[in-house]
């Protein structure tokens, strides 16, 4: 009786605090029909992280952190389509029917160079968007220690290779309030320090870095060579250095980290229209990543803690998985208000600019525990995964329900 009761408040209360959110935020300023006429196509705006990198036969990514599938996972929940295949047809239909429904109109791919295997999956993927009227952007991950070099000519590869060659039929062009548009691109570990130090003590260079006047170079470069094509071209760096950020030539920032919280934003924002600088934080449930049981024991890897914390977690009590889905639930709706707060603030630069992106983090980066995507019901684990701890909820559907009332309050169903 004790967790049925608690579920049915905590749900009750959740189901509240998102019906009372559309409230809360034109008290604040944020209102959806003079936003929706600001940007016409309103859905384009919430963006999707996306990772098309799992493997079944074999297993890819599944595997990773010293777990062997299919029933250990690299992943504290178990998918609802359980270890799948990011090549298959039908599980990326099921993807894009998920986002469609939720109100989303694009994703974010996580891209990992030209010739990549990511990069061969991306014809099939977009075929798979676009009869579902979605669209496609890229985040550019650090496939190699020195790709702050090839950025331009990344760029440059993406967009005639899944724009030009496709006739625009996927991939994302983002229209500011002006009616001007342009692709959008990410990326992932830009601006970094020269040098680490370690738990023991050991400094050492980091094998990323690039001075910010590569980084310069490089967007510069961007810019000069889509001039006549783009009303814009908007680069953003995953970092909260304001400074270097500007200095490497980019448009702004888009925060990926979870653990900087939304009580934290707007000093960022502030910072970043300080320098004209355009931001994007994330909509999220938090961060439950797996931990990695092939480190030595010496290594100084320590797991990031759950977050949000909902006090000591019992994940073999109902009660506690209940409390920690509220706690995620709480954060997703806390991390909506804080973005279209901020984004529509007169006051700072993306209202300024015309400029509006929402990122939810994410679809299914299942090792950190972020997904949006379904997870099996605790009661539909095998008694093998329940033997292995999984943290599954009760309602495994309940945080993608959660962004879909939020996402189509402000911009409208999707038919």
């Amino acid at each position: 009786m004790e967790r049925r009761t608690f579920l049915r408040s905590s749900l009750l209360a959740c189901a509240g605090l998102a019906a009372n959110r559309l409230t809360v935020l034109a008290q604040r300023g944020v209102d959806p029909i003079a936003l929706r006429v600001r940007y016409p196509d309103l859905a384009r705006h919430f963006v999707f992280e996306y990772y098309p990198w799992y493997g079944s036969n074999p297993f890819k990514h599944w595997n990773q952190d010293g777990r062997r599938p299919p029933a250990d996972l690299a992943a504290n929940y178990v998918p609802l389509l359980g270890a799948y295949d990011s090549a298959s047809t039908a599980v990326l239909e099921q993807h894009a029917r998920w986002i469609k429904d939720s109100g989303a109109g694009a994703i974010n791919v996580s891209w990992w160079g030209q010739g990549s295997d990511i990069d061969r999956l991306i014809p099939s993927l977009m075929d798979v968007m676009a009869a579902h009227d979605l669209r496609v952007t890229f985040h550019l991950e650090p496939y190699r220690s020195h790709r702050a070099l090839s950025y331009a000519g990344d760029i440059e590869y993406l967009i005639r290779r899944y724009g030009d060659r496709r006739g625009w039929d996927a991939m994302l062009l983002l229209t500011n309030a002006d009616g001007s548009t342009g692709p959008v691109f990410k990326s992932f570990r830009t601006i970094l320090p020269r040098t680490e130090t370690d738990c023991h003590g050991r400094t050492t260079e980091v094998a990323d870095f690039a001075e910010d006047a590569v980084w310069r170079a490089q967007t510069d470069l961007v810019r000069e060579t889509w001039a006549g094509d783009f009303s814009h071209m908007t680069l953003l760096a995953d970092s909260l250095d304001v400074a270097r950020t500007e200095a490497a030539g980019f448009d702004g920032i888009a925060i990926y980290d979870n653990y900087v919280h939304p009580d934290t934003w707007r000093t960022h924002a502030q910072n970043c229209s300080a320098r004209r600088l355009l931001f994007a934080f994330n909509v999220n449930p938090g961060f439950d990543g797996v931990v990695d049981v092939s480190r030595p024991a010496d290594s100084c890897y320590v797991p990031l803690p759950l977050d949000p914390a909902a006090d000591a977690v019992d994940w073999s009590q109902s009660v506690d998985r209940d409390r920690a889905a509220a706690a995620s639930e709480r954060r997703i709706i806390e991390s909506f208000d804080a973005t279209l707060t901020l984004q529509t603030d007169a006051d700072l630069s993306n209202a300024r600019r015309g400029f509006f992106l929402v990122y939810l983090n994410s679809f299914n980066e299942w090792h950190e525990g972020h997904q949006f995507e379904p997870m099996k019901d605790v009661v539909a684990l095998t008694p093998e995964e329940r033997a292995r701890g999984y943290h599954n909820p009760t309602d495994g559907s309940y945080r993608l329900r959660t962004l879909g009332r939020l996402i189509t309050g402000v911009a409208g169903s999707r038919q």
